[in-house]
């Protein structure tokens, strides 16, 4: 999952000794062994579960167990959840937290307090930073250049004024976090291959930014579907870019029994206009009675026919 890449340096903070020491002494016995079979003789680990870390989960990730193995609990541990704490991430958050990011465990307090010290200087409010932080664990991982570099590079890429970058990412952290690549990819997509003016596409994103980290293929299957089938034009769709993050498979049953009703009419200057909200984001029941002015049972017996 896209949040769900370490930094390639997750180990970086340690000292190159204590590096040398995790690799070069596997603390786990190959294959026998697992973590849990440790809690009895660690008190760190005992600690960990106690917070409620699930260690079956830290032990799928690269490195993670040894580490927790190296770590004192007093010594290194408690400074990082008094910081958590501080940041803003709740006691019932903790252990979560630590499940998805053990390796913040192994960071230099003093580095951390730095990166949260560079996005209170961008204005980010306390409330923002614990809500990002907790959306996307592995946030505070990443160096100030890399974060300084990441904000820029959407505010300039897209256009965004710092207010409008600022409350995308709180939105979505994890544009921070994940590679660029495919956000590039993404925004090169809708420019080139579905047409979208660059103005179109900054509040595209804005409004929506996980197109950023979409699929293409169902970006370009669903912009295929709502403007060459049901011919919905660009800016229509800039106004309601939510309706990329529907799945096409509702689209289409909707449309296509929309159609079948004689309903299917998607162009505000007509009386009887359905807008692409009222058309994904109701529940069926509400679509059927208000938009279809049907029941229920006609919207499935029609789909059976599909």
């Amino acid at each position: 999952d896209w949040d769900d890449i370490p930094p390639s340096s997750a180990l970086e903070e340690i000292s190159e000794e204590e590096a040398v020491q995790i690799i070069a002494e596997p603390l786990l016995p190959p294959q026998s062994s697992t973590l849990r079979d440790y809690v009895d003789h660690s008190e760190t680990l005992a600690k960990l579960v106690h917070l409620g870390v699930d260690l079956s989960q830290v032990e799928k990730r690269q490195k993670a167990g040894q580490l927790l193995l190296t770590l004192d609990f007093e010594k290194d541990i408690q400074k990082i959840l008094l910081f958590l704490k501080d940041v803003g991430v709740e006691d019932s958050q903790l252990g979560p937290f630590l499940t998805k990011n053990p390796y913040i465990l192994a960071e230099d307090l003093e580095a951390l307090e730095t990166r949260v010290a560079y996005l209170k200087s961008k204005k980010f409010g306390n409330a923002e930073i614990a809500q990002m932080v907790s959306r996307a664990p592995y946030l505070l991982l990443f160096s100030v250049e890399r974060l300084d570099n990441r904000l820029s590079f959407f505010k300039n890429e897209l256009g965004l004024s710092v207010k409008k970058t600022k409350d995308m990412v709180i939105r979505l952290p994890r544009l921070l976090t994940g590679k660029l690549e495919p956000v590039k990819e993404n925004l090169q997509v809708c420019q080139i291959e579905l047409g979208f003016q660059r103005n179109e596409i900054q509040q595209i994103v804005f409004k929506t930014p996980k197109i950023l980290t979409a699929s293409k293929k169902r970006l370009r299957q669903t912009f295929d579907y709502l403007h060459n089938i049901m011919g919905i034009p660009h800016n229509m769709l800039t106004r309601f870019p939510q309706v990329f993050n529907s799945k096409l498979l509702r689209i289409k049953e909707r449309h296509l029994f929309l159609a079948f009703l004689g309903r299917a009419q998607y162009d505000p200057a007509q009386p009887s206009y359905i807008s692409l909200d009222q058309l994904v984001s109701l529940p069926d029941e509400v679509f059927c009675t208000e938009i279809a002015k049907v029941s229920i049972q006609d919207f499935e017996k029609f789909l059976k026919t599909l």
